[in-house]
């Protein structure tokens, strides 16, 4: 862990002070889950088509203190939102109605959505486990923090809070799982509990990612490894991450423009097997060879040819950005980030105006070496690699250009300036 400057030492002791009067247990007793936020370089929006993504963490994210509870019990209470959460690990959990088209639900709020059932999470985690025949004994007694403001902002907290979960309730358990088993456990929080249609990549990314590498994953095989950085010394502290923020908050569930990507990328892959002869393939993109999308792309509408040219091009950026980082090439590696995030915009169609100007801004910020979307694009943040010695003065242009071109959404943005300067981080884990 070396390097790695969250969290630290105070965050630690006030929530292990939260859980310790929570219970009537001693301070000691308290094991904090340290899972960290996601951010994707390369490899936007491919990995529920099987695609190859490149990930790594930021020293953001999501603390869990907890203790176990000696009973089946779970109480839960949160440093963002009210109220408490109260179930037994024992009780069978049952998936979140998934929205058909036209329904509408009271949940669909946003502010319900988070403050109303942030403990979703937490039975989404037993759900997850129970799902596989793991029956649970030991409930916790939990305080769940989240590095302020950064929840929707499109750095996968809600993968952060599942995994958080998973592995607190497999500690007071005494459970051993790997982090391969654990990837799965989330996906089924996500896919199953939640409902979402996202892929592997952020719960792959916060269990498997390690400091001053970037973390490739074939989504197809589920095989993924470690890529060093350059052995000289400096290249860590040569760059730093950024995060300019929209102020758009939306949760991920509510829009419908993600999942409705995901069917056009399946519909594409159909299409493009059959014309092939392979239609007897599951209709994902990675199944189709890419000689035969060049031969057979133009049997596809436009729509589902932008999402197709995005899979197979973003691909092709993945594999380029992942020499140029082992040989220590940022200018290089940014580029192809910001090629990312604009065939995320003429491709894949997504992020709305603020976000694509956010984007544009960006672009121009002194020392910014590449930059794209974070997460689904359609609210969020904007992320940024950007040389170390003018991350300050990317800050200050961020600001001012963003408040000039949405000074409405500039005011709903929770720091006093529109982007903020991150490290790297390491793996989800145990303390």
């Amino acid at each position: 862990m070396s390097g790695v400057s969250w969290p630290i030492e105070n965050e630690l002791n006030e929530i292990k002070e939260i859980v310790s009067a929570m219970a009537g247990r001693g301070p000691e007793e308290v094991r904090v889950v340290v899972s960290p936020y996601r951010i994707c370089p390369l490899g936007a929006h491919i990995d529920h088509q099987g695609g190859t993504v490149s990930a790594m963490t930021i020293n953001k994210g999501i603390l869990l203190g907890f203790i176990p509870s000696d009973d089946t019990e779970v109480i839960l209470r949160s440093g963002q939102f009210k109220g408490e959460v109260r179930f037994s690990v024992d009780e069978v959990q049952q998936p979140r109605p998934i929205r058909k088209k036209g329904e509408s639900h009271a949940t669909d709020s946003p502010k319900l959505q988070e403050a109303g059932n942030w403990g979703n999470f937490a039975r989404g985690a037993v759900y997850a486990l129970q799902s596989r025949g793991i029956s649970l004994t030991q409930g916790i007694t939990g305080y769940i923090c989240g590095s302020e403001g950064l929840d929707s902002s499109g750095l996968s907290s809600s993968a952060a809070a599942g995994v958080a979960y998973l592995l607190a309730f497999e500690t007071a358990n005494n459970l051993t799982m790997t982090p391969t088993e654990n990837i799965e456990y989330d996906r089924l929080i996500e896919n199953e509990y939640l409902g979402l249609k996202n892929g592997i990549l952020d719960q792959s990314a916060i269990l498997l990612s390690s400091h001053g590498f970037l973390t490739h994953m074939n989504c197809k095989t589920k095989e993924h490894k470690l890529v060093p950085s350059p052995k000289q010394s400096n290249f860590q502290k040569s760059y730093k991450i950024l995060l300019a923020f929209s102020g758009l908050r939306n949760a991920l569930t509510n829009s419908p423009g993600y999942n409705l990507r995901v069917v056009e990328c399946h519909e594409a892959a159909r299409i493009l097997l059959k014309a092939s002869g392979n239609d007897n393939l599951e209709p994902r993109l990675c199944n189709v060879d890419p000689e035969a999308y060049e031969t057979h792309k133009g049997l596809l509408e436009p729509n589902l040819a932008k999402r197709a040219e995005h899979y197979f091009s973003e691909n092709m950026r993945v594999m380029k950005g992942l020499e140029a980082w082992a040989s220590g090439n940022l200018e290089e590696f940014g580029k192809l980030i910001s090629a990312s995030g604009l065939s995320s915009i003429q491709n894949y169609e997504c992020g709305c105006e603020p976000l694509q100007q956010l984007y544009e801004i960006l672009l121009r910020a002194p020392g910014v070496y590449g930059t794209r979307f974070s997460g689904a694009g359609f609210r969020g943040c904007c992320l940024a690699f950007v040389d170390a010695n003018l991350a300050e003065e990317a800050v200050t242009f961020v600001t001012e250009e963003y408040q000039k071109a949405q000074p409405k959404h500039a005011s709903q943005i929770f720091t006093e300036k529109a982007a903020l300067i991150c490290d790297a981080g390491d793996c989800a884990r145990v303390i």
